[in-house]
C-alpha cells in the first residue's frame, strides 16, 4: 500500500477536480443548440403570422362581390329515375298438337267460343301440327314510392295485343289497393294466371265456355281490393270497367259495361298445408253479341244477343308440401264451379232457305253450369304429373219463338286430361299432354300435345 503523503494528496485532489469539466462543456453545447432551434421556430412563426396578416389586409381592401341573382324556384320537379330500367322478361311458347280435323270447333250447348276461331291469340282452339303460340313481353317496375306498373304484350304473327297494362298503388294503407288500366279480373282462381303459368297446356272447358277465345276475363277499368286485418287471409275486391270482352261486348257508351265482386279466404294448416277458397260474381252487358248456330235443318245461321250475362264462380285450392318445402315434392288440388244466367233478346238471321230466313227476333234465357277438378303432383324435383276432368251442363236454353228454328244439343261436354312436365329450371318447362275431348256432341277427339315454355329473364311470381 502507498502511504499518503502531502504530495500524493495534492495530486489526487487535482485529478478529482479535473473530471467534471467535460460534462459542463457538453451542457453548454446542448443549451446553445436548443436556443438556436427556438430562434428558428420563432422566426418561422413570425413569418407565417406576417403572411396571414398580409392576406387579411388584401381581402379587406378588395371590393365586395355583387349579390347573387335569385334562382327561380322549381314548382314541381319531376322525380329523377335511373333511366328506363324495368324488369323485362320474354316468354316463348310453342307446341306440336295432334288432333282431329274439325272445321269449327265449339262446345256443344254453349255460345260459340270459336267466333274468331282462327285467332292466334285464342287459348282454347288452335292449329294442328307444329306451331308457336303467342309470345309474351312483360315490363314491370315501381313508378315511384306511390305506384307500381306492369305491361304485358302478347305477340303472334303480324299482331301485337295488349293483354295487361296497369298501374297499382303502393302503401295506400288500411289494407287498400287500387289498380287501374287493363288487367285480368280477380274473379275465380285461374283467371289471373297467364297461359304460361297454367298447369296444363290448355284452359279448362269451364273457362273457355265462360270467357270465350281468351279463356280468361280482362277488363279496362278500375279495381279496388281490401285485405282485412284478420289472422286468416281475407280479401274483398270490386271492379268496374268497359266490359268489352266476352261475355259482354263493346257498347261504345259513357257508362259501365261490367262489374265484378269477389271474396277470397285462405290460410295455413300446420307447416305443410295451405288453402284458399273464393266466391265471385260477374255482371256484363252485351249488345249484338255475334254467334253461330245450326238451325233445325242443319244449316248455319247467325244470331245477335243483347242483354245481361251474370255468372257466379266458386273456387278452391289446397296445397301440400312437406314442411312447406315445395322444391322437392308438393301436391296441388284445385277446382272451380260456375253458374251463368243470360237474359235478353235474340235476333236470328240466315240465308234463303234456312229457318231464320228474313230474320226472327225472340226472347233469350239460358241457365248453364259447369266445373273442373284437377290434381298436380310433383313427385321429385323438376318432374310433375297432373290429371284434370272437365264437365259442363248446357242447362236451360229458352229461345222463345226461335226454339222452333234453332237446334239445341242435348249433350254434356266433358274431357279428361293427363299431363307430365319437366322443368330443369324456373325458366324452362317441357310438357307432354294427352286429352280425350268429348266437348262436341258426336265427337271423341284424342289429342296429343308437346309443349315448351321458355322464359328469357326473370318473371314476377304469380299469386297463390
Amino acid at each position: 500500500m502507498f502511504a499518503p503523503t502531502p504530495r500524493r494528496m495534492a495530486l489526487s485532489l487535482a485529478l478529482a477536480l479535473s473530471f467534471p469539466l467535460p460534462a459542463l462543456a457538453a451542457d453548454d453545447a446542448e443549451l446553445s443548440a436548443l436556443r438556436d432551434e427556438i430562434r428558428q421556430l420563432r422566426a418561422a412563426y413570425e413569418q407565417r403570422l406576417a403572411d396571414l396578416e398580409s392576406r387579411l389586409e388584401q381581402q379587406q381592401a378588395a371590393p365586395a362581390p355583387a349579390a347573387a341573382a335569385p334562382v327561380a324556384p322549381v314548382a314541381h320537379a319531376a322525380p329523377r329515375g335511373g333511366g328506363f330500367n324495368p324488369d323485362v322478361s320474354l316468354i316463348l311458347m310453342g307446341q306440336y298438337r295432334r288432333m282431329k280435323d274439325i272445321d269449327e270447333r265449339h262446345i256443344s250447348g254453349f255460345t260459340s267460343v270459336a267466333e274468331h276461331g282462327d285467332d292466334d291469340h285464342a287459348h282454347g282452339a288452335g292449329s294442328r301440327g307444329f306451331s308457336i303460340d303467342h309470345s309474351e313481353l312483360v315490363f314491370s317496375a315501381n313508378i315511384d314510392n306511390r305506384f307500381t306498373g306492369l305491361a304485358n304484350f302478347a305477340m303472334a304473327d303480324g299482331e301485337v295485343e295488349v293483354e295487361e297494362a296497369w298501374f297499382e298503388t303502393l302503401g295506400l294503407g288500411h289494407g287498400l289497393t287500387v289498380r287501374g288500366g287493363r288487367f285480368r279480373s280477380g274473379i275465380g282462381y285461374a283467371n289471373q294466371q297467364h297461359p304460361h303459368a297454367w298447369d296444363f297446356a290448355d284452359a279448362s272447358l269451364m273457362y273457355q265456355a265462360l270467357f270465350g277465345e281468351h279463356a280468361s276475363y280482362a277488363n279496362d277499368g278500375l279495381q279496388l281490393r281490401w285485405v282485412a286485418p284478420t289472422p286468416v287471409y281475407l280479401e274483398f275486391g270490386a271492379e268496374v270497367g268497359r266490359g268489352a270482352n266476352f261475355p259482354g261486348t263493346d257498347r261504345d257508351t259513357n257508362g259501365v259495361g261490367s262489374g265484378a265482386l269477389y271474396a277470397h279466404l285462405g290460410g295455413d294448416v300446420g307447416t305443410s298445408h295451405s288453402w284458399r277458397a273464393g266466391l265471385s260474381y260477374l255482371n256484363a252487358r252485351a249488345e249484338d253479341r255475334h254467334s253461330h248456330f245450326e238451325d233445325v235443318g242443319g244449316e248455319e245461321v247467325h244470331t245477335n244477343f243483347s242483354g245481361t250475362s251474370r255468372a257466379w264462380i266458386l273456387d278452391g285450392v289446397w296445397k301440400w308440401a312437406p314442411d312447406g318445402n315445395a322444391r322437392d315434392r308438393y301436391l296441388k288440388l284445385q277446382g272451380e264451379y260456375f253458374i251463368r244466367k243470360e237474359r235478353g233478346d235474340l235476333e236470328c238471321n240466315g240465308a234463303t232457305g234456312t229457318a231464320c230466313d228474313g230474320g226472327v227476333d225472340s226472347d233469350y234465357l239460358t241457365r248453364q253450369s259447369g266445373w273442373y277438378a284437377q290434381a298436380v303432383y310433383q313427385f321429385m324435383p323438376e318432374w310433375r304429373v297432373g290429371l284434370r276432368y272437365d264437365r259442363l251442363d248446357p242447362g236451360t236454353q229458352d229461345y222463345g219463338v226461335n226454339n222452333a228454328n234453332l237446334e239445341r244439343e242435348d249433350h254434356n261436354p266433358h274431357r279428361t286430361t293427363l299431363m307430365a312436365d319437366w322443368s330443369p329450371s324456373e325458366f324452362a318447362r317441357l310438357r307432354l299432354q294427352w286429352a280425350r275431348d268429348q266437348s262436341m256432341a258426336g265427337e271423341t277427339d284424342n289429342q296429343l300435345w308437346l309443349q315448351y315454355i321458355m322464359s328469357l329473364g326473370a318473371h314476377g311470381a304469380h299469386t297463390f
